[in-house]
């Protein structure tokens, strides 16, 4: 499957295997770290940010692409909206079927509140699905939620807000539990004891996995549990405003029906935004590992309605995403593999950088080896560098690979490539939303009765996140939205419902920016070639 140039590199890579069978690859310096990123990290370059012109986040930055869905069209403006004509009512209505959103219901259900999600493709379309690496939790003898915040606090450039992160490590072990209860096949010794492995960035073993595929195990656990409890689930249907009461209060949101188009109202005591993230954008130009409906709505539906952004200038770019061959380009390599020992090497057959500096740093550095140093790998769609997976079985030994990470060696498989014999091809790839709607640590966000769980959360991470906090955020978000909304939900009185604020919104912005052409939120993104 590779080309002969490819080949030749390759050649290199195994003349040097040997010399780096047991070689420590030093850590950077934390000014080594700043330099790489201020020069190579796509979230530094000025020209792919703009000034937000209106809203709670006047005057401060954004990617250019989110820009214009904040300050776009709304999706409700020349229609005639009846918000009389209620076509669903609730207590709890949980918009996105992924984990958070799943983990948000049950947790509503739980605590006896009639909720319904409402998902504008099935439950289960999500990025819980995608993931595959594993969940981090102190829950080992030589490891503790303080050593966990410390290692998540550091590699999120201190950025952090301090009560929801506290909440992240100190929930976890809890929600590991609560997982393996339900159901969750996770990886485990004979005696039951969960295995565990180092992420980038982590100074204890505490990453719990279900081979590597841990995120589909995760999302089938918890809609099996969603669909067992009759929670309704509205599919195909996506949330394109969110409604009010008089008093300022959200009070449900305005649906769209993807297949009939049909407007519908769902009025509800408390909202939660589990909308997942922003990868169907391709921010600047990049690949994405996210699943088709990650644009980034939750954002546009919240920030229209007043919610305050924060860190919505940070993305994370996954480090290794299949640069070849082009079928599976930009497809997320988990960070698993690394952890269990391939090494990032370049064209000349040089491990250029420690394969488990965190996700930023990584990103970074493979970047400069490519753009500046010249080393990368050329390809059909660009360039990349080789993730040497081979080294796993001579570290591990001989039929690691088909155990722990069985997902990678099929993916590679399909295309003639046997990642037990051959390295792989990998470049950065858009993976996460690091930046979201700003919550307290109830759940709430500065709007009366909105909750957000999962990545449509900015915060939680600080400036970048560390493997495995990613599916332990909707696990502890989720659940904890899920019981807020249900105890608030209790004495919640609605008023007369509203979409005024669309309406201010919309004068707001035509006054700042001129008449928006862009429909906002996005829903689904658009592959067409140009002129078709």
């Amino acid at each position: 499957m590779y080309t002969n140039d490819m080949l030749e590199s390759i050649k290199k890579v195994e003349a040097t295997r040997g010399a780096r069978v047991g070689a420590n690859l030093r850590r950077m310096t934390a000014e080594e770290k700043d330099a790489v990123l201020k020069a190579f990290h796509p979230d530094y370059r000025d020209d792919a940010f703009t000034t937000l012109k209106v809203g709670p986040n006047k005057g401060e930055k954004v990617p250019v692409e989110l820009a214009v869905l904040l300050e776009g069209k709304s999706r409700v403006y020349g229609k005639n909206i009846n918000l009389d004509k209620i076509d669903y009512d609730v207590d709890v209505l949980v918009i996105g079927g992924g984990g958070a959103g799943s983990s948000a219901a049950i947790e509503a259900h739980e605590g006896g509140a009639n909720v319904m999600i409402v998902t504008k493709l099935r439950i289960g379309d999500a990025n819980t699905m995608m993931a595959e690496g594993g969940i981090q939790a102190a829950d080992k003898p030589n490891d503790s939620p303080a050593q966990h915040y410390l290692d998540a606090f550091g590699g999120g450039h201190f950025a952090a807000k301090p009560e929801l992160l506290r909440k992240l490590v100190m929930d976890g072990p809890d929600c590991i539990k609560w997982l393996n209860e339900l159901g969750v096949e996770f990886d485990k010794m004979p005696d039951g004891t969960m295995v565990t492995t180092h992420g980038g960035g982590t100074s204890r073993k505490r990453m719990h996995a279900a081979k590597d595929y841990s995120g589909a195990e995760i999302m089938r656990t918890l809609r099996d549990e969603v669909l067992n409890r009759n929670i309704p689930v509205v599919d195909f249907t996506a949330a394109i405003e969110l409604i009010k009461d008089e008093e300022g209060k959200v009070a449900g949101a305005v649906l769209l029906n993807m297949e009939t188009q049909e407007i519908l109202i769902a009025r509800a005591k408390t909202v939660v935004i589990a909308t997942g993230g922003a990868g169907r954008m391709h921010y600047q130009g990049f690949p994405t590992s996210n699943h088709y409906g990650a644009t980034a709505d939750g954002l546009v539906l919240a920030y229209r309605a007043g919610a305050r952004l924060l860190y919505q200038d940070t993305l994370q770019y996954h480090p290794t995403g299949a640069a070849y061959p082009s079928q599976i380009f930009g497809a997320l390599v988990t960070e698993k593999v690394r952890s269990l020992g391939a090494q990032l090497v370049n064209a000349n057959g040089e491990a250029f950088m420690n394969p488990l500096e965190t996700r930023d740093v990584s990103a970074s550095s493979i970047i400069r080896e490519c753009k500046e140093r010249g080393n990368g790998v050329q390809t059909a769609q660009g360039e990349g560098v080789w993730l040497d997976t081979p080294m796993i079985e001579i570290l591990g030994g001989e039929g690691t690979i088909e155990k722990r990470i069985p997902a990678m060696m099929r993916m590679f498989g399909k295309y003639g490539i046997d990642i037990r014999k051959q390295p792989i091809l990998v470049y950065p790839t858009l993976h996460y939303q690091n930046g979201g709607i700003d919550i307290s640590a109830n759940g709430m966000s500065d709007i009366e009765n909105l909750f957000v769980a999962g990545e449509a959360v900015g915060g939680i991470h600080g400036r970048n996140r560390l493997m495995g906090n990613s599916l332990l955020d909707i696990i502890v978000f989720g659940r904890n939205a899920g019981q807020q909304a249900a105890k608030k939900c209790k004495k919640v009185k609605l008023k007369k419902l509203t979409l005024a604020h669309v309406e201010s919104f919309e004068k707001e912005v035509e006054k700042a920016c001129g008449e928006p052409e862009k429909l906002s939120p996005m829903l689904l993104p658009s592959y067409a070639r140009k002129g078709e």
